[in-house]
């Protein structure tokens, strides 16, 4: 008798998901090689990333500091948080909708489980994270500013951004790899996210109604929870709800349509 025929949705995504977390080493080997294949015969490796991102922090705090009328000391700190925890959402949404085509031929030639692709691009940019993240102390300390032990309530809301992050990726990669037109769809829409979301401008800037753009944007709230510790600042419930919620119910419907769709994937590559 073939019980594996018998198996619904459910059993067969969460058999794969299951699969791939305990062999997380192999996929946490090849995230870091990844990143150092990169940057390979290069002096500086990965801090490559670092030193972009200051750049870029740093003249967009110039720029946009004028803009919007807000103190260097202030908007320099809050503009380094949100780019950097963006950078690691927007990576993960557009590198990971394409990590099962990228790994096609992993696909083809070996039984791994199918999160494993997920999880490969998932430590590459945990890893990018790590070298960022660097950025964040300097910038406090440059500004007379401590560290503040609120800090570690974003490692909580790192984990709840991780969780969302991962289904998103599952169930984009499944839709790109079905759908090829998806990608560049998927990248216009963190594109605009990018600019509905408060990482270049604060959301106290908003005036009345229009900070309804903040409460309806999920993004919004998934960065909070980690970039407002990070300031010394609380997330407001409604951060923590809204991510909670968003990982609770974004996690039955990716197994139950990753699980419907898991064994053609590797026809549709």
């Amino acid at each position: 008798m073939n019980f594996g025929a018998q198996q619904g949705p459910v059993e067969i995504a969460t058999a794969d998901i299951v699969a791939g977390l305990r062999g997380y080493r192999l996929p946490a080997l090849l995230g870091w090689y990844d990143v150092k294949l990169r940057y390979r015969r290069s002096t500086l490796g990965p801090f490559w990333l670092t030193i972009s991102m200051a750049v870029m922090i740093g003249a967009m705090a110039l720029v946009f500091g004028q803009i919007f009328g807000q103190p260097l000391a202030d908007f320099l700190p809050f503009l380094c948080a949100g780019l950097i925890v963006w950078g690691f959402i927007a990576a993960m949404l557009t590198e990971g909708c394409m990590s099962f085509i990228s790994a096609d031929y992993i696909i083809k030639e070996l039984p791994l489980p199918l999160f494993s692709h997920i999880l490969r691009v998932y430590f590459r940019n945990t890893l990018i994270l790590l070298h960022n993240i660097i950025i964040l102390p300097i910038v406090l300390l440059a500004f007379g500013k401590g560290f503040p032990l609120t800090s570690l309530l974003s490692l909580v809301g790192f984990v709840l951004v991780s969780l969302n992050l991962l289904w998103m990726a599952l169930l984009t990669s499944v839709l790109c790899t079905r759908y090829r037109d998806m990608p560049p769809i998927i990248s216009n829409v963190v594109q605009i996210g990018f600019y509905l979301t408060p990482i270049i401008w604060p959301p106290h800037l908003l005036p009345g109604r229009a900070s309804l753009i903040v409460d309806l944007n999920p993004l919004a709230h998934i960065v909070a929870v980690v970039r407002d510790p990070l300031l010394g600042q609380m997330p407001t419930t409604l951060n923590w709800t809204v991510t909670f919620a968003i990982a609770i119910v974004g996690w039955a419907v990716t197994i139950v349509f990753y699980g419907s769709y898991k064994r053609r994937i590797a026809y549709w590559l």
